[in-house]
């Protein structure tokens, strides 16, 4: 209700009492359209609340409700007393084009046998797009006659199914997945339906249950679940993929809700979702998910008899509920094999002591739990932990200098209140993949010797708008392959760069980071590239994004010596006026967008502008919005 709230008045705040008024007098005399897609609360009460803050708008304002809950639907009211629309299936003829685009990688009249086995399909599908879709997927590119007619004649077909008919279709795809990507498809499972997915962190979490194979030892086991992810979307096992600001390699997406009764029901017993009309939880459980309900309920003793067994532990908080403390503890304390603890967002204001007896713990999620001050000693007892998230714990004072020995950690984000991370042991993880520094209202300094991290690929700086400057060591990343900066206005990238810093080693010219991609946003000190940053990245660095730096003035002369270039963004840079000399031997260079710099816009309009000729082989040229070619 909250959300819904803060949508409509455009506050961004907490206090539901004050919210509701605002509310109240925004929609005041006002006629409104709202929309509610897919709902699948069967609360009354709840509706009863929400609809009473709805009586105040002007005669002929709607409410537009989508849901495949009859119960919903009856609750909620509906149009003049009926029970609504049924909406019918997608007609035949356009389920079977839909079917032949995601099916044929060629001209189907090539394939006339496998069309008219299609046509047959597709009649099984009862005018569900997403059965078409995802059946389509799991044929696509393939000849084999044999293997059409196996799903045409499958008899999952022959069960009987509740409703839409559609689990047949999709239990058919997911019985092709290669063993691996199945057991990734069941542990979704344990996220909440219409759940907002986010790459990095399915990732993470895949990792921690040991989902992630490889027969090449070399092969980073993010690459791994990078690659089984993009598996399932040609799939269409995921959907509504978007991809990061400016197409960075963070994606997020959904996964629908058909898709997830399927999760659901190949996971079996395993998996228990617990809401508030659970008693006890089975024996056969390995991964919980406690709904708002239960997180603050404080009758658990019986619920939580059981939990030796349990490998994961969710808490899925509403903005209304509060975590209750003792719950968590209580958990904890009966987890001993635990591997994954989301408290993201519980309003904890403590971490448990207990923490440091979880040996096989491997992800802990604490992040926007801004009232948390201190991390037990105990923690840095998790020899196993791989992910540890301190995104968003505004108030925690500093980490403990004993972080040095998880010796098995890959991923820390981290927000603190620190000045220097100079004691902070980070330069000791030598297993750090990616190092995410975030919101650090008082950070000046970070730490020396940050080279030791001989493995980091990604390090991300954002929001710490009192960092002066970068340690001098980071050009001797070896394995830096991403480099992220934004809204840091007190970072002067050239600072201190000349200084080799202690312990350094005298020969460094192989131990250069080779980035792939630079992302440098709202840097007020930033006046041009540093010579630093693109060394050793010639022929390696394929996506450069310049935003918002308001005293950029030149890119430079060494960007014509780019050989592996593909991306260029320049945005609202608007003291930069032209391009360097030589932009036309960057060949592989195949997207340029330029936007929000009025000189230089104006030098790259074609035919006549005088940086055109620069520019003019790129295959896709955006100026301003505007695509040019």
């Amino acid at each position: 209700m909250t959300k819904i709230i803060n949508f409509v008045t455009g506050e961004n705040q907490s206090n539901l009492d004050q919210l509701q008024k605002v509310l109240r007098y925004s929609l005041k005399g006002k006629r409104y359209l709202l929309v509610m897609d897919d709902v699948w609360n069967e609360d009354p009460e709840a509706w009863c609340k929400l609809k009473s803050l709805l009586l105040g708008g002007a005669n002929g304002s709607k409410i537009l409700v989508t849901t495949r809950s009859r119960k919903v639907a009856s609750i909620m009211g509906t149009r003049g007393g009926t029970t609504g629309f049924n909406l019918q299936g997608l007609p035949f003829e356009d389920c079977l084009s839909l079917f032949m685009k995601c099916a044929f990688k060629e001209e189907r009249d090539k394939h006339p046998n496998l069309v008219k086995i299609g046509v047959e399909i597709v009649k099984k599908c009862g005018g569900i797009p997403l059965a078409v879709r995802t059946l389509g997927s799991l044929l696509y590119d393939s000849t084999d006659e044999h293997f059409w007619e196996y799903v045409r004649d499958n008899e999952i077909w022959q069960l009987e199914q509740k409703e839409s008919g559609i689990l047949p279709a999709l239990r058919l795809s997911y019985d092709q997945l290669p063993p691996r990507l199945k057991q990734c498809v069941a542990y979704c499972s344990i996220f909440p339906k219409d759940f907002k997915f986010d790459s990095y962190d399915l990732v993470q979490f895949w990792m921690a249950h040991g989902l992630l194979q490889s027969h090449n030892k070399k092969e980073d086991l993010e690459d791994i679940g990078m690659r089984y992810l993009k598996e399932l979307l040609s799939r269409s096992f995921f959907q509504d993929l978007t991809f990061g600001m400016f197409g960075l390699e963070v994606l997020t997406f959904k996964m629908h809700d058909l898709m997830h009764d399927l999760a659901m029901l190949v996971a079996k017993d395993e998996f228990l979702v617990v809401n508030s009309d659970c008693q006890s939880i089975p024996k056969s459980v390995r991964h919980l998910s406690f709904a708002a309900a239960n997180a603050s309920r404080n009758d658990f003793s019986s619920l939580l008899s059981d939990l030796g067994r349990v490998r994961t532990i969710c808490f899925s908080t509403d903005d209304d509920e509060k975590t209750s403390q003792s719950f968590v503890e209580s958990c904890i304390s009966k987890s001993q094999f635990l591997r994954v603890l989301n408290l993201s967002e519980s309003s904890i204001e403590v971490c448990s002591r207990k923490m440091g007896n979880l040996k096989h713990m491997r992800y802990l999620d604490l992040s926007r739990n801004s009232k948390i001050k201190k991390l037990p000693k105990s923690i840095c007892e998790l020899q196993s932990l791989e992910t540890l998230d301190l995104a968003g714990c505004l108030e925690l004072e500093e980490l403990p200098k004993d972080i040095k020995y998880l010796v098995n950690l890959r991923v820390l984000v981290l927000t603190t209140k620190q000045k220097s991370l100079q004691e902070s042991g980070i330069r000791s993880l030598g297993s750090l993949r990616s190092l995410k520094i975030f919101g650090c209202r008082d950070l000046e300094h970070l730490f020396e010797e940050i080279d030791q991290l001989s493995v980091l690929r990604t390090l991300s700086i954002e929001s710490c708008p009192r960092l002066i400057s970068l340690p001098p060591a980071i050009k001797y990343l070896s394995s830096l392959e991403n480099l992220y900066l934004a809204r840091c206005e007190s970072l002067d990238l050239n600072l201190n760069m000349e200084i080799e810093g202690e312990g350094s080693h005298h020969d460094r010219k192989n131990t250069r980071p080779h980035l792939r991609r630079v992302f440098i946003m709202e840097i007020t000190q930033l006046l041009e590239l540093p010579q630093w940053l693109l060394q050793g990245s010639t022929d390696t660095l394929r996506d450069l994004f310049i935003v918002s730096c308001p005293n950029f003035m030149a890119l430079p002369r060494s960007l014509k010596d780019l050989e592996a270039l593909e991306t260029l963004v320049i945005a609202r840079c608007p003291k930069l006026s032209s391009l360097p000399e030589g932009m036309h031997h960057v060949t592989t260079l195949k997207l340029l967008t330029i936007g929000g710099c009025p000189a230089l816009s104006e030098r790259c309009k074609p035919p006549t502008g005088e940086d055109w000729p620069k520019i003019s082989h790129i295959p896709q040229v955006y100026l301003d919005g505007e695509m040019i070619k």
